[in-house]
């Protein structure tokens, strides 16, 4: 049977993976989308119609206008049951503190937003000090700001900084105006917010509320309210949900990988044993059926264990992805029943499908094993293993082409991945047979500089190449992922910050500060060309598709032009964008080729359905968006948009809420808090797969060492030195991780050839490929010195005592 030692490594390779599995899975059935906190009270929502396609996770709702919605309150409050009917407007406002906008780091969304004073009503806000705002220049803010009743507070909205009187305190970040204000400051409409009476079914009350709204919206009640919550936790979430699926795929595919190298290397330890089982009249099946039950019941026991472990640990990783940013703040965990389920299932399901391989290499044992003391190997790998590994190989270059040629950045690193994996099984399989050409290259070296240990060392590998190519196995795993993924990362970073770079005609970029966006008047005091985004929805029914939201941009088309290094006009003029009713669209946006002759609609954030004239149309890589307005009917329809940046010739003292930075440092800023979310991504898929690598470089290194004792005396007893032995077997778990290092950094370099050619289709220019050195150094030296130590302790502690004298030299005495 097996023993424990044997075992150990597949047992805690098993119960890591179920741990990481059973972690995961509770996160994920945990990231239901939650009912804002403004909205708690309100047990019936209505909400503006949807936008965009099923596809569209992000999409915002389209908004109401105030005419229309003003008729929605008041139909919705006329119904039976109905305590009141309240719009929940949302809009810019952000308190200055000592001048400047305070520290965002940990801050959440709504803490720089504003909302009307009825809206606290949905969320059974209460004043804790003062007085409601019923007039403007009035404001109710967070008493944590350190503020009283009475005192003058700046708020910084759209427009720029305003003076405002605090008249009351409440336990709630963001602030709260008159409603008249609000109302000024966001006309549009997304949600309205039901009070209900005392003992009114919520259920029954959403029947007649959708009689209301008809096809103009959707009420929600329950746990659909979760609908709500704001698109930055949305985002957030699924960004969480990315992360936690591909730990739990990625340490699914790697405890397959570690505990097959550990049976397969267990297996082959046991030929002798398993010949004597055949000698005495077992038959291959049942051979077959020992290996399987003696890994069931590892993956039961370790699946058990790990179950346990993932429970306990599921809610400081909750807590952890809340911090680093994967996971809104409003993040629970919660119990359910099917990842346990799931859990419990998966230890056995992992073990079996790692014993595959090793089982039917068992069962082909014959029983003159039993009679044969040689450790050499007389069979090389069957036909059946080069034609899997081939089939591997293909299948993972058939996914490099696809990531070369993919134009879509998501489908390109999603093929990579896939790619790499299947590098990285066909590597392995083969591995057996690359070892001894391997092996052979270093003949010259070793013969001018081993000296006998090298010769030992050559000859070993040689005429153990599974044992070589199970041990190595690991190594090749750990680089691969390691190289590949940190490659990528730096690799696609690069390539967008130089793109975005050289698509910019100024000197330097005003950017916000501590603040989402630049107000009005810190634009207008810097002289230079904006960009003030909004969210649109085209209306075109030529479509097909309904309200399609679109991004859109309101600039100055003179100084547009003359920022824009990548402009580039298919039909049209850009002059032309003049007026309330002109738009420019990109080619892939616009609904005819050439310039459209008929009005095209649109539906503006405050929920005003306006015909535009189309004056031009170009190029889809010409915009980061899908059209163009002049800037004063984007600020006409949209109070509380906000300015991305302004880009300016010389450097000037940035205004209130802004700072200035060169063009490569705004380049390499647009996309940080993504690329750092990234990067700990990255840093987490390198930790799961180099901490496998560790479990199993460590393991099978020492059942190497174990199974090799009786050779290591021999050695001894030929004359050689402890010391000697244990260079030996330094040497040997050196060429180990050289020859793992070699197989796994050739499979992430074809991967990131093939990541690198299709950056370039995407960009439109050629990519240089970034080398993750660092990455590779600690890797392999992580490798080296894992199995160096795992190699030479059990070596010492059997060497510790002289050996015997052999016969021969007794005999010679």
């Amino acid at each position: 049977m097996l023993s424990v030692r044997r075992s150990a490594g597949a047992f805690v390779a098993v119960a890591i993976g179920v741990a990481l599995v059973t972690a995961a899975t509770l996160l994920l059935a945990s990231g239901r989308p939650q009912v804002p906190d403004r909205l708690a009270q309100a047990a019936v929502v209505v909400q503006s119609p949807e936008a965009g396609t099923a596809a569209d996770s992000f999409a915002p709702t389209r908004p109401w206008s105030a005419t229309r919605a003003a008729e929605l309150v008041g139909r919705l409050a006329g119904l039976p049951g109905v305590a009141a009917a309240v719009p929940d407007r949302t809009f810019y406002a952000q308190p200055l503190v000592d001048g400047r906008p305070p520290a965002t780091d940990g801050q959440r969304e709504d803490a720089h937003q504003g909302h009307g004073w009825s809206s606290a009503r949905l969320g059974g806000l209460r004043l804790t000090a003062g007085e409601p705002p019923r007039r403007p220049g009035e404001v109710v803010v967070d008493r944590a700001l350190g503020l009283r009743s009475g005192a003058a507070v700046t708020l910084l909205t759209a427009a720029g900084p305003e003076a405002y009187t605090v008249t009351g305190l409440v336990d709630a970040p963001g602030v709260h105006v008159a409603d008249e204000v609000a109302a000024a400051l966001a006309p549009g409409v997304r949600a309205i917010g039901l009070v209900l009476a005392p003992d009114v079914d919520p259920e029954q009350l959403a029947v007649a509320a959708r009689g209301v709204v008809g096809g103009d919206g959707r009420v929600l009640t329950g746990d659909r309210r979760g609908a709500l919550e704001p698109r930055g936790d949305a985002r957030t979430r699924w960004i969480g949900m990315q992360v936690l699926t591909a730990t739990a795929a990625l340490a699914g595919f790697v405890t397959v990988f570690v505990a097959a190298s550990t049976f397969a290397f267990t297996v082959a330890q046991r030929r002798r044993e398993l010949g004597l089982l055949r000698a005495v009249g077992a038959t291959p099946r049942q051979v077959r059926r020992m290996v399987y039950a003696e890994a069931l019941a590892v993956g039961a026991s370790a699946g058990l264990v790990g179950l346990l472990v993932g429970a306990a640990l599921a809610p400081a990783l909750g807590r952890l992805l809340v911090d680093v940013g994967f996971e809104p703040a409003t993040f629970r965990v919660r119990y359910e029943h099917w990842p346990v389920a799931v859990s419990l299932t998966a230890g056995p399901v992992i073990a079996l499908l790692a014993v595959w391989s090793a089982s039917r290499r068992a069962a082909r044992v014959r029983p003159l094993e039993a009679l044969r003391e040689a450790a050499v190997e007389q069979r090389p790998i069957g036909r059946l293993r080069v034609a899997a590994g081939a089939l591997l190989l293909a299948a993972g270059a058939a996914l490099s082409l696809a990531t070369a040629t993919s134009d879509d950045a998501h489908d390109g690193a999603t093929y990579a991945l896939y790619a790499v994996m299947a590098l990285v099984t066909g590597a392995t399989v083969l591995a057996p047979a690359v070892v001894g050409p391997t092996v052979r290259l270093l003949r010259s070296p070793v013969r001018r500089r081993g000296g006998a240990i090298g010769l030992l060392v050559r000859a070993g590998a040689l005429t153990a190449t599974r044992r070589t190519a199970s041990t190595a196995a690991p190594v090749l795993l750990t680089v691969a992922f390691a190289v590949l993924v940190s490659g990528m990362v730096l690799t696609t970073t690069a390539a967008y910050t130089a793109g975005r770079a050289d698509n910019v005609n100024a000197g330097w970029v005003v950017v916000p500060d501590r603040a989402p966006g630049l107000s009005d008047r810190a634009v207008a005091s810097t002289g230079g060309t904006a960009l003030l985004p909004t969210t649109v929805f085209s209306t075109d029914p030529g479509a097909g598709v309904g309200d399609l939201p679109l991004n859109a941009l309101g600039v100055d088309p003179a100084g547009f032009a003359a920022a824009n290094r990548v402009l580039t006009v298919v039909a049209g003029s850009l002059d032309d964008l003049r007026g309330d009713d002109t738009v420019v669209l990109t080619a892939s946006a616009a609904p005819a080729v050439g310039l459209p002759p008929e009005p095209y609609p649109v539906v503006f954030a405050d929920g005003e359905r306006v015909s535009l004239s189309v004056v031009a149309v170009v190029t889809d890589d010409s915009i980061p968006g899908d059209l163009l307005l002049p800037r004063a009917v984007v600020r006409a329809h949209d109070p509380s948009a906000l300015t991305s940046a302004v880009y300016v010739r010389d450097r000037i003292d940035p205004p209130v809420g802004a700072r200035i930075v060169d063009v490569p440092g705004w380049a390499a800023e647009a996309d940080r808090a993504e690329d750092r979310l990234v990067w700990l991504f990255t840093l987490l898929l390198i930790g799961v797969s180099a901490g496998y690598g560790a479990i199993a470089v460590a393991n099978t290194v020492l059942l190497a060492a174990a199974g090799r004792a009786a050779d290591l005396r021999l050695i001894r007893l030929a004359g050689a030195t402890r010391r000697q032995v244990l260079w030996l077997v330094t040497a040997e778990s050196a060429l180990v991780v050289l020859i793992g290092a070699v197989l796994g950094g050739a499979v992430a370099f074809a991967g990131l050839l093939s990541i690198r050619a299709g950056l370039a289709e995407q960009v439109g220019a050629p990519v240089g490929l970034v080398v993750p050195w660092p990455v590779i150094g600690g890797v392999v030296g992580f490798c080296l010195l894992l199995a160096v130590v795992a190699s030479v302790l059990p070596t010492w502690r059997l060497l510790r005592h002289r050996p015997a004298r052999s016969p021969v030299g007794v005999i010679a005495g």
